[in-house]
């Protein structure tokens, strides 16, 4: 490209760039306006008004050009180049509202805005006989789908991970997990607005009836451990002097629930089981430690972590 056509290719792309990014994002933001105003189709007038107009207003924005860009020579072919603009340009913004819509950051809605007239502008420039203008159009398209398709999604997804993890930790004084029983694993958790629960079931399949273990870390209910009221006289209950509570409810038919209460810290820690005995139940109460960074990444990654409004 000759020196002196430099700074008119450089005006010409600029004007496309500032017409399309003030005239486009107006135009789907009035068929935006209809669309809810009237439905489908109101749209059909502001579309079929908007559009040409669109056309017209890019086909004057390269009369500047017109001895620069072959294309532009005449009024019938610069129309010829506006339209084609205005195509190719349009699925590069079809293409950002996707990557938009699908959480990827764009930028502030001013960013937002500048970043339409872009792909109306890479368009144009693949327009102009020059190989350098053409590589640096290749270069910005280039890297718009490299971020569009791949480093906007990972950022999003990890921006979207992180916030489930705070979510998960809004109250960590209540994350707290044992060592599994033997044969049995860690089969659910849920994190509810004042409690963290735990399920540990059998590791082999189709042995769930056969052992529950469940664990319920809370606030303290009770300024000190003490046994419900009134009496059950199937439910035996006792404190002991370090302060654990051990509670025995006996169902008809011989079978028996153990539940043991014990303080920690802030919280209250609370186990029960109907086929663990009461070494097994304190055992887990003793390896009680607070939820690590590794076993909350496991939980999600497993997908056995609820979260509970």
């Amino acid at each position: 490209m000759n020196s002196d056509r430099r700074p008119l290719t450089a005006l010409h792309l600029f004007l496309v760039w500032a017409l399309t990014a003030a005239v486009v994002p107006t135009l789907g933001f009035g068929l935006v306006l209809s669309n809810w105003g009237g439905g489908a189709g109101a749209t059909v007038p502001v579309f079929a008004l908007g559009v040409p107009l669109t056309v017209c207003l890019l086909a004057a924005a390269g009369l500047p050009a017109r001895t620069v860009v072959p294309l532009c020579g005449s009024a019938s072919q610069r129309l010829g180049w506006a339209v084609l603009v205005f195509v190719l340009g349009t699925l590069g913004v079809l293409g950002g509202l996707a990557a938009y819509f699908g959480d990827v950051d764009l930028g502030s809605a001013s960013i937002r805005i500048a970043l339409t007239g872009v792909p109306y502008a890479v368009a144009a420039a693949f327009f102009v006989p020059s190989r350098w203008v053409r590589l640096g159009a290749l270069a910005v398209l280039a890297s718009a789908v490299a971020y569009g398709g791949f480093v906007g999604p990972a950022r999003a997804q990890q921006r979207q991970h992180e916030a489930e993890v705070a979510r998960y930790r809004e109250k960590p004084e209540l994350l707290y997990l044992g060592a599994a029983p033997p044969g049995m694993q860690v089969s659910r958790t849920e994190v509810g607005p004042a409690s963290f629960s735990v399920e540990y079931l059998p590791v082999r399949a189709g042995y769930e009836a056969g052992g529950y273990v469940g664990l319920t870390v809370r606030p303290p209910l009770t300024p000190a451990l003490r046994c419900p009221e009134p009496a059950d006289r199937s439910l035996t209950c006792t404190v002991d002097a370090h302060g654990e509570m051990r509670m025995v409810h006996d169902f008809p038919g011989g079978a028996r629930e153990v539940t043991l209460v014990r303080r920690l810290g802030t919280a209250e820690a609370q186990v029960t089981s109907q086929t663990l005995g009461e070494a097994g139940l304190r055992h887990l109460l003793d390896t009680l430690h607070p939820l690590s960074d590794a076993e909350l990444e496991k939980l999600m990654r497993e997908k056995k972590i609820d979260h509970r409004n």
